[in-house]
């Protein structure tokens, strides 16, 4: 049986070829771009200035590669997580975050993580692959509220600079006239700090930056976040320090709270000391719950006496408000073990 390949995650060079193998007229990729990802059609034969011959032709081997979310659960705070298909037995899941006039999709990158922290329940299932390009779109177009999304967050499953290429050119299709047509503002970039492709993304891309901070010490850092022996902090700051910061895009650094763990004043003193040479905010985030760790969130007092002394010290700093605990959706609790175990 042939497996067609998708046109949703093609670059608009990728569609001239495609024309080209097709025996189409050149300007056909264009138009193909255009429906994909301006008129978002979910089906070949919905490309109706193509004529009918070159539709049959294309869908011999194309499809669109929209694929719909599998499951739905909404909490009570409006926050919603979808669960899509990847594959045989992979799946990933994404967040639909409404804020006002804001909606957010908070999207995944790979199934599962090889990096293992802690605190995130991503990490205990494992790694089970990156995510294609089309993968990570598919996410984005396929949402009920896809239409009504002002940002997209890499912040799902997944590190994603250690899947830099489909990454890179997710943010190309994001933002490209061609594509989706997105100022990069509106992206946002998450990483524990995989400094060889954080060198890239900086580079290469305009998408705003949220390093996964959550402790300024080495070795307290490296007991919740294994990644910080390869990659450690110190070396991160070195790389932004020396990066020109000129270029519009937001730098912010995510710092989870963990009762009596690295809540205490002398940690908001050294955070305030490492990020002094930085234009930044600090966003604060409870820690939500999972099996078999044995970490707590800190109380709302010190999260708000921390957030006090940093600004007190000229950073920037909030504290986030946490969305969708009731459906597993919040910071660090996504995981598709148990749906993966349901589907077999």
């Amino acid at each position: 049986m042939l497996v067609k390949k998708h046109l949703l995650g093609m670059t608009l060079d990728e569609l001239k070829e495609v024309v080209r193998e097709c025996s189409m007229p050149a300007f056909t990729a264009k138009q193909i771009a255009d429906w994909v990802y301006k008129k978002k059609v979910t089906d070949i034969d919905q490309m109706t200035n193509i004529s009918g011959a070159n539709r049959s032709a294309l869908s011999e081997k194309y499809d669109v590669g929209r694929v719909d979310p599998i499951q739905k659960e909404v909490s009570s705070d409006g926050t919603v997580k979808y669960l899509f298909g990847t594959g045989i037995s992979k799946f990933v899941e994404a967040v639909m975050i409404p804020d006002g006039d804001r909606a957010t999709l908070c999207v995944s990158s790979q199934v599962g993580c090889k990096l293992n922290c802690l605190f995130c329940m991503t990490g205990k299932q494992g790694f089970n692959g990156n995510l294609s390009a089309n993968e990570i779109l598919n996410q984005i177009y396929s949402v009920t509220e896809s239409d009504k999304l002002t940002n997209v967050v890499f912040m799902g499953m997944g590190e994603p600079l250690d899947n830099y290429d489909e990454l890179s050119k997710t943010l190309d299709l994001m933002t490209s006239e061609y594509g989706m047509a997105w100022s990069p503002k509106r992206i946002t970039v998450s990483t524990t700090g995989v400094t060889p492709k954080l060198k890239r993304f900086l580079d290469e891309s305009n998408a705003h930056l949220a390093v996964s901070l959550h402790s300024p010490f080495h070795e307290q850092r490296l007991s919740i976040m294994p990644a910080e022996k390869a990659y450690p902090l110190s070396g991160i700051l070195d790389l932004l320090r020396a990066y020109d910061w000129k270029k519009q895009r937001r730098l912010s650094f995510e710092y989870i709270m963990f009762d009596n763990f690295n809540d205490s004043l002398a940690h908001a003193r050294e955070l305030a000391r490492i990020l002094q040479d930085f234009e930044c905010r600090v966003n604060l985030i409870r820690f939500h719950a999972i099996p078999d760790v044995d970490l707590r969130t800190s109380e709302q007092t010190k999260m708000e006496q921390f957030r006090d002394f940093l600004t007190s010290r000229g950073v920037t700093c909030t504290i986030r408000s946490s969305r969708g605990e009731d459906i597993s959706a919040a910071c660090g609790m996504l995981s598709t073990k148990k749906e993966k175990a349901n589907k077999n």
